[in-house]
């Protein structure tokens, strides 16, 4: 009988954790508010819980499958949108921005209340950083005009990150990693 080392069987289950984490973003996708070129929607939540819950690397690499999915045809960005055109349109900076904040909320799982938070609040501003430069270049406004469309989204998201802290405390420690 042939058995697979615990590393593998691991990579195997960092695989089927980025597998789910990115349907899981997609389906956050279509709860749409749409308030002008990009709509706010319940992927921040998702992606900080899934930096939380998988650490770094896993988090980053279920956004990048969430993206490429994207990218070759399922409907599975805001408002069922996909491919090339969404990523070069005024949410592709902030498609970008996801892996910034998958990574970075990754980073806030080794400290405590305020560090993480404070952590999450870098994360989060990585990611609406990207968002203004691609504002900026998609809808030909100046920096400083994107990140004043931007700050529409500052509250609901500075929400989602801190529901995120909340699920993975509240779910640490009870599932196997």
């Amino acid at each position: 009988m042939f058995l697979y080392s615990d590393m593998f069987m691991d990579r195997i289950r960092h695989l089927a954790y980025a597998a789910e984490f990115a349907a899981l973003i997609g389906l956050a996708s279509f709860f749409v508010i749409p308030i002008g070129p990009v709509p706010i929607t319940l992927q921040v939540l998702l992606i900080a819980f899934a930096g939380l819950f998988l650490g770094s690397r896993t988090a980053v690499l279920a956004v990048a499958l969430y993206l490429l999915a994207g990218l070759v045809g399922l409907p599975i960005f805001a408002g069922g949108k996909a491919g090339l055109g969404v990523l070069l349109g005024p949410s592709g900076g902030y498609l970008v921005g996801f892996l910034f904040l998958a990574f970075i909320a990754g980073l806030a799982r080794k400290g405590g209340f305020v560090v993480s938070l404070l952590v999450l609040v870098a994360a989060l501003a990585a990611c609406h950083a990207c968002g203004i430069v691609g504002m900026s270049l998609t809808l030909n406004k100046t920096l400083v005009q994107a990140a004043h469309m931007d700050l529409v989204f500052v509250p609901a998201d500075l929400v989602k990150v801190g529901l995120a802290y909340l699920f993975w405390r509240m779910t640490r420690g009870r599932f196997a990693r």
